[in-house]
């Protein structure tokens, strides 16, 4: 803890887990606060010249924390960050903690003259942070019904005592008359007495109200404009999401008719493949035909020398048939001979070129 002592009523600078120590009005000795709640959050304040925006007052989460002051029976939510004292905040019954997020809670405090806001890091850390608050509102206004009650009490003793010893004086000198003229006179001026101090009090707390009305006003209008402007971003994210998925829909549906037509392309890959390898067998069937119809003239040109030797072929032997009838005629025609040696030869006709041998008869 540090030992330097801040001004009356100031916190001094220490951790989070250490006690709060100030001098008391009088400047007498130190007095202790003792810790109750400790939680952390990003503290804001609401911004002295605009009072709507909110200006953070811590760069990170800090500790934030309810002390109770034994010696005037009081509550206040500190919060140090490093040396600075960033929230100083006495917690009055006229005090009200509005949850104006999931996250974010805030209130206005009259005395120093700004509303503080929390942010934190979770809703059921902001939760126990409002409970709490309600429970020290309630324990505060305990202890000022209490207090009221000891003064107006202590007051009433007075005031008897006084106006009993100053009949006493008087007894002598006035009649009963004016006695109790002069106790009832006594009473009106201490009723409208406590009745003036009660209208100030009274006066002073509406004030309190009013302000941390208007603050709670703008800090509901800033509020109600944010939540507007999310309404407007989260309505143009809508859309945004709306058109992605049009063109998510639209992207699927081209992925579709691209698988379609690659099953297309596919189905006309294997036709040109059947096509190709007809082709190919036709080709080779073609080149057949070719191979072929080169031998064909060959072959014209031998079947018609075959032919031209089988006519030639064909007249010799009507030439030899001629010859073979006038030879029977003849030797028909000769007169016998006589019979002649045996094995007598047989004369031989030579055969033209081209023509075939036709047996001649041994005998006529």
């Amino acid at each position: 803890m540090h030992s330097v002592v801040l001004s009356p009523g100031s916190p001094l600078p220490c951790d989070s887990l250490s006690v709060f120590v100030y001098r008391d009005l009088d400047g007498g000795a130190l007095v202790r606060e003792q810790p109750i709640f400790t939680t952390r959050a990003h503290v804001f304040q609401i911004d002295p010249s605009t009072k709507k925006n909110w200006v953070p007052a811590s760069k990170q989460a800090v500790t934030v924390s309810y002390f109770y002051d034994v010696t005037r029976n009081s509550y206040r939510i500190i919060s140090v960050d490093g040396a600075k004292v960033i929230i100083n905040s006495t917690i009055t019954p006229n005090m009200t903690f509005t949850k104006t997020s999931q996250k974010f809670g805030q209130w206005a405090d009259s005395r120093a003259n700004t509303v503080f806001g929390l942010g934190f890091s979770s809703e059921q850390q902001l939760t126990k942070f409002a409970e709490k608050f309600q429970e020290v509102k309630e324990a505060a206004r305990l202890a000022r019904d209490k207090s009221q009650e000891k003064t107006e009490t202590s007051s009433n003793h007075s005031q008897a005592s006084s106006v009993n010893g100053t009949d006493d004086e008087k007894a002598s000198h006035v009649g009963p008359a004016d006695t109790h003229l002069k106790s009832e006179n006594d009473k009106l001026k201490i009723a409208l007495t406590q009745s003036a101090a009660n209208v100030k009090k009274w006066e002073v707390e509406l004030q309190t109200l009013r302000e941390s009305n208007a603050r709670l006003t703008a800090a509901l209008q800033e509020s109600a404009a944010s939540v507007e402007q999310w309404k407007r971003q989260f309505s143009l994210c809508r859309e945004e999401n709306d058109r992605l998925r049009n063109k998510i829909d639209e992207l699927e549906e081209q992925c579709s008719e691209i698988n379609r037509e690659k099953e297309r392309n596919t189905q006309l890959k294997q036709r040109i493949e059947e096509l190709e390898s007809e082709v190919r067998e036709k080709e080779t069937e073609l080149n057949d035909l070719r191979k072929q119809s080169e031998i064909i003239p060959q072959l014209m040109s031998e079947c018609e020398y075959v032919s031209e030797k089988l006519e030639a072929a064909e007249r010799d032997n009507q030439n030899l048939e001629g010859k073979v009838r006038s030879l029977k005629t003849d030797i028909e025609e000769r007169p016998p001979r006589a019979p002649g040696p045996p094995n007598c030869a047989v004369p031989v006709l030579p055969l033209l070129p081209g023509t075939f041998p036709v047996p001649t008869p041994l005998f006529p």
